[in-house]
């Protein structure tokens, strides 16, 4: 079975530890995770610590001069594994403190953006051992992988992404492509978003909010990418039948 255990962020500030948030996650890859949520939600801060607490494996601490204003937008519900959206805001607020992502790579191959997934498959180890675990991964715009994770949700694997890409100094990731083993909602393209990254390609679906929030921001969102087939949503321009 996929394991699927709470993760709890504990902000320390002069006067006591603020939980700012407990993630339902699988286990592993958690500094990841932690790192991308924080620059998903827009409270990273320029300077901080972030390391696990010594006695308990589901406890992280984080140390920031900056503690005021995470402490001000400190999430003080459970993320549960299906729903990564909760208290995000919308594409108006998303606006405000994000900026389209940039693509300088050139077209793109439909017949390549739609081999991806199955790209993505062949490293996901835990999916092919429970079938419980979503996958996320970084392409570049040829097709090669440089980083895949997964997680019981499809925004924690995209979040370890994330993390994966700021502890490197690698944010943001232009010229890359996003795929998730999933459906395409509002959180996956939110996440994209805040990275940089202009092409989005999900195995399952989009959503109406999803599909809106690419439009916004100029990107590339791609749907039912599988089996050698896809739909573009938006951002068609890109992609070369």
């Amino acid at each position: 079975m996929a394991t699927e255990e709470p993760l709890a962020l504990h902000l320390h500030t002069p006067d006591a530890q603020v939980p700012l948030g407990v993630l339902m996650r699988t286990p592993g890859h958690d500094h990841e995770l932690l790192l991308g949520w924080l620059v998903s939600e827009g409270l990273l801060p320029a300077e901080f610590s972030l390391a696990p607490d010594p006695d308990n494996p589901n406890l992280w601490h984080l140390h920031t001069p900056d503690h005021a204003r995470l402490a001000a937008g400190a999430r003080l519900a459970v993320s549960s594994s299906a729903c990564g959206v909760c208290g995000s805001g919308s594409i108006e607020q998303l606006l405000a403190r994000a900026t389209a992502p940039v693509w300088e790579a050139g077209d793109l191959s439909a017949g390549l953006l739609a081999d991806l997934p199955e790209r993505l498959r062949a490293v996901q180890p835990g999916f092919a051992r429970t079938g419980g675990l979503h996958g996320a991964g970084l392409f570049t715009a040829d097709g090669q992988l440089r980083a895949a994770f997964e997680d019981v949700g499809r925004h924690n694997a995209t979040d370890k992404v994330v993390g994966w890409a700021q502890a490197r100094g690698e944010l943001p990731l232009r010229g890359q492509v996003l795929v998730v083993s999933s459906r395409a909602g509002f959180e996956i393209v939110q996440k994209a978003v805040v990275a940089g990254v202009a092409v989005v390609a999900a195995v399952g679906a989009a959503t109406s909010l999803a599909v809106d929030t690419a439009a916004a921001f100029g990107i590339t969102l791609c749907g039912f990418t599988r089996e050698g087939r896809l739909t573009v949503y938006t951002g068609a321009e890109r992609v070369q039948a």
